[in-house]
């Protein structure tokens, strides 16, 4: 009898992509992995097991790991694309002899490329031409997925049947999988909410209370909707799990890269300290300086993204850069109803009638 089951295959060999190579076997799929590393493609197949990034998650035992990129990519429906953003285009370019245009391809990487600004899925569009493209982003911390703690995710893509095939790929008791037709505003979201987990980790390190943590979180929204808006995103996505959720988890959570490379910054750490201890791709330190240059092209408002990049790259002290930004101007809360420059004409008036 022929093998209708849906045919997956992961490329990637990280938390994240070994979290969901499972979940789509524990689905029923056929699956198959692509890992740089012979070795670690050889203890999952043997011990189903990823030491490097989740060594104590059991893997489903039908999972297939091969170093081998032809081997992974025959006969896949769906290709979850689960690489660190510096390395994605290349594995795209390796990939793309063994990729057909009716597969399913799904970016789950949160991260930007330096030249040009391009976002994961922009990568895919060039690099293979293909329609059926989506992105995968939300508040997805690999370890908790990894222990089937409740979980939601998005899928976005303007192609219907990539959102309902992700949906009945990954979905499952655990694991939720929601749609959204805003492929940029949630992808960038996933990039964004990295550098304000950065700023929460100091802020952390440094003492400062829930109020402050409320405040920076809420502001961070503002900014990352802000931006987003500016670059033609939907700036109601932000209000959704790629956008505010993704936020919350990332800056509430110790699990979060970024916010322990915060988190040794604000214990007074270099950044090459921090992201050694770290021992990880932290992708919103890169971030934080492709945002903050583009923010500066565009002319868009990014107090926070400006304030980072001085401690990140110029050597401000953590805390002369918290109080700078609490001195910073007291403009509009939510700038889709009430918008800045209306704020500051008023404030301006106000000061003629003072004088």
């Amino acid at each position: 009898m022929p093998d209708d089951r849906l045919r997956v295959a992961v490329l990637g060999g990280g938390s994240f992509g070994t979290a969901l190579a499972s979940i789509a076997a524990d689905n029923g799929a056929v699956v198959h992995q692509w890992l740089r590393d012979d070795e670690l493609a050889t203890e999952i197949n043997r011990d189903h097991r990823n030491s490097r990034y989740l060594p104590d998650y059991a893997i489903n035992p039908t999972v297939a790991a091969s170093s081998e990129m032809h081997a992974v990519l025959a006969g896949a429906d769906l290709v979850l694309v689960a690489i660190p953003s510096k390395a994605f285009r290349e594995v795209v370019r390796q990939a793309r002899p063994w990729l057909r245009p009716e597969q399913i391809l799904v970016s789950t990487t949160k991260g930007i490329q330096e030249e040009g600004f391009k976002l994961m899925s922009r990568i895919l569009e060039e690099e293979t031409g293909f329609a059926h493209i989506g992105v995968l982003s939300g508040p997805n911390l690999a370890s908790e997925v990894a222990d089937k703690q409740l979980t939601a995710t998005v899928i976005a893509s303007d192609d219907p049947l990539t959102r309902a095939r992700v949906q009945t790929a990954l979905g499952c008791d655990y694991f939720r999988v929601y749609a959204s037709n805003d492929r940029y505003g949630v992808e960038l979201g996933g990039a964004l909410k990295n550098i304000y987990a950065i700023a929460a980790g100091m802020a952390a390190a440094l003492g400062m209370g829930e109020n402050t943590r409320s405040m920076l979180m809420t502001r961070a929204l503002a900014e990352m909707s802000r931006f987003a808006v500016d670059q033609g995103a939907n700036p109601m996505t932000f209000l959704g799990l790629a956008g505010v959720g993704d936020l919350i988890v990332t800056c509430s959570s110790k699990l979060s890269r970024n916010y322990r490379v915060g988190y040794a910054l604000g214990e007074g750490r270099t950044l090459d300290e921090a992201v050694e201890a770290l021992g990880q791709v932290a992708e919103g330190v890169n971030t934080v300086r492709l945002v903050r240059d583009q923010a500066r092209r565009d002319g868009v408002y990014m107090p926070l993204a400006e304030g980072l990049y001085q401690v990140l790259f110029e050597g401000v002290p953590a805390r002369q850069m918290a109080r700078l930004l609490m001195q910073g101007e007291q403009s509009s809360d939510v700038e889709f109803t009430l918008s800045r420059e209306a704020v500051t004409q008023a404030r301006r008036l106000e000061g003629q009638d003072d004088g």
